[in-house]
């Protein structure tokens, strides 16, 4: 898989308040759609369903570009995706208040079985984009810096309290680092953000963050909290001496973090999540249509950046009514598409699919039928 590394577009969702039914329903949701002057030519029968997601705050800048495609080469079909988190998706679409979810960790085995009552013949979950967490900080002459996970760790619990502590700055030779008190911001909504950060931070430095991977941020530990990717990186912009961690795309001027992999300290970047990407492995080995991934957080490949989110879009395999089952399935074939995620790379700078697995995602989405 060839990363693009490219320019990030500013994205900003309309998000309406709609009446919605299950995705087992006769009609699709209602929606709102984001406009843009680009065009793109499609080889595919045009469809003219509306469908609605809700999910992955993360995702939002690939969705926002992923919609205004979609609907250039659709006329008549209507996306609206609402950004209130990973948790708040997933919840939706159990519950039949979204034909789709976005997602920043793949569905638990409960989530699999609660999702039934919806979508009785079960789901499709694709990975659709592939992206770094940053650790990103506002520290006034320093823009980037080196830290191992046991120190990041250490950062984020609160347990390191000043910027120029000797830990840090073991690390950081040359460095000028100041007298500034360190203020970790975390998220406030369960987010997969934090479900795959936590993963790297118990996986990578056991020793220190001896917690569990989760959707929630430890309760226990210091700090401010913020509602969304967008309201964790406005908060470390606006306090100086503060530090979190949110998708790549998001952190703009702010520092950023390289982590410490094997003996080398890697920096956040498209080219840097593929290489860990690639060593991820099923977790529903042999399945066709449940494509999610488990993320190798110790690997030492040279190269790599451990710290991924692997995103998905689920989806239910089959839907009554056929307008909805069509645009569904022109939707998820296109964001699986390598155009589509050319589109995500271009908005998001994001990794592309590689060749191999945008085949198998490919191949489940043509399973997505009406019934």
């Amino acid at each position: 898989m060839k990363a693009i590394r490219l320019g990030r577009a500013a994205a900003v969702l309309s998000v309406a308040a709609l009446a919605l039914s299950a995705c087992g329903s006769d009609n699709a949701a209602s929606n709102s759609s984001s406009s843009s002057s680009s065009t793109s030519s499609s080889t595919a029968a045009a469809v003219s369903g509306q469908i609605k997601g809700v999910g992955s705050s993360a995702q939002k800048a690939a969705m926002n570009e992923w919609m205004t495609q979609f609907q250039n080469k659709n006329s008549g079909a209507k996306v609206d995706y609402s950004p209130d988190g990973s948790g708040a998706g997933r919840k939706a679409f159990i519950a039949g208040g979204a034909q789709f979810a976005g997602t920043d960790s793949s569905f638990k085995d409960e989530e699999l079985a609660a999702a039934k009552a919806t979508c009785p013949s079960g789901i499709v979950e694709v990975p659709t984009y592939v992206s770094p967490i940053a650790v990103a900080f506002n520290l006034p002459g320093v823009k980037e810096l080196k830290l191992d996970a046991a120190t990041t760790a250490k950062v984020l619990r609160g347990e390191i309290a000043k910027w120029n502590d000797p830990q840090i700055a073991k690390l950081n030779e040359g460095v000028t680092l100041p007298d500034l008190a360190i203020t970790p911001v975390h998220r406030s909504d369960d987010s997969g953000t934090t479900d795959n950060f936590t993963d790297y931070l118990n996986k990578a430095a056991p020793d220190v963050w001896k917690e569990a991977k989760a959707q929630a941020w430890p309760a226990s530990l210091k700090g401010e909290a913020a509602k969304g990717t967008d309201g964790v990186i406005s908060t470390v912009k606006s306090t100086q001496g503060a530090v979190t961690y949110a998708d790549e795309s998001a952190v703009g001027d702010l520092g950023v973090v390289s982590l410490k992999v094997g003996e080398e300290f890697v920096k956040p970047s498209a080219e840097a999540a593929t290489k860990a990407a690639d060593v991820a492995k099923p977790k529903h080995e042999g399945s066709a249509t449940d494509l999610a991934l488990t993320i190798d957080r110790k690997t030492t490949a040279s190269g790599a950046y451990p710290a991924i989110m692997i995103s998905y879009q689920v989806f239910c395999s089959t839907y009554k009514d056929a307008k909805t089952a069509d645009t569904i399935k022109a939707w998820a074939k296109f964001v699986t598409s390598e155009e589509g995620q050319k589109a995500a790379a271009d908005a998001a700078g994001s990794a592309p699919l590689s060749a191999e697995l945008s085949k198998k995602a490919s191949a489940a989405v043509e399973t997505i039928k009406a019934g």
